[in-house]
């Protein structure tokens, strides 16, 4: 397995921040991978931010892969999960979050909340949609 990144963010002012990511895979599986990501944090005031984000997905199948039913008795190694197939992502949404100076809902030892929406296709038939909710105590 050889992972190679780089993360570059850049800091437009007082309120925005772009982060960037970059990300290349390979293995001796045969799988190559290529992630890229995106994200813009805009500061609405010190304590409120919202924060769209894109990420781009592209993999190629493993050596061992085809559908399934299609390998023969004759393959030493082989495997049908999908996981492990040629196939492209995309995950896109925003969230929002919260830091007052008295914690969230004035309880001090939880210093904020973020909350954020993401929609995930891959381009072999799977999507979904995903809401998270992060809290950071202190």
């Amino acid at each position: 397995k050889i992972p190679v990144g780089i993360r570059a963010n850049y800091f437009l002012g007082d309120n925005f921040i772009i982060r960037t990511w970059y990300r290349n895979y390979s293995d001796n599986w045969g799988i190559n991978s290529n992630t890229l990501q995106l994200e813009t944090v805009y500061k609405i005031t010190n304590f409120i931010s919202i924060t769209p984000f894109y990420r781009f997905y592209q993999q190629s199948a493993a050596d061992y892969f085809d559908a399934r039913n299609k390998h023969t008795s004759s393959d030493a190694f082989y495997t049908s999960n999908y996981d492990l197939s040629k196939f492209n992502s995309n995950f896109y949404g925003g969230g929002i979050r919260l830091v007052p100076p008295k914690g969230i809902l004035n309880f001090k030892h939880i210093s904020s909340l973020e909350i954020r929406y993401g929609h995930y296709t891959k381009n072999i038939g799977m999507s979904s949609d995903i809401i998270s909710m992060h809290l950071k105590f202190k």
